[in-house]
């Protein structure tokens, strides 16, 4: 498998939160986009994966 690499810095990321224009999606949702669009262009579409749960522990 080739090794790709998509450069997206903290402050970009942020700057598109701030802005309203970032790509957030659940590690679930990832997973159908991965498997539709590949990992490359799945990672540089997505800007944030969210992981966390909200349930007690």
């Amino acid at each position: 498998m080739k090794k790709y690499t998509i450069n997206k810095t903290y402050q970009q990321i942020n700057e598109k939160i701030k802005a309203g224009d970032a790509v957030v999606v659940t590690a679930e949702e990832m997973i159908g986009l991965v498997k539709d669009q590949g990992p490359v262009d799945a990672a540089r579409h997505v800007d944030v994966v969210t992981t966390g749960t909200f349930a007690p522990m």
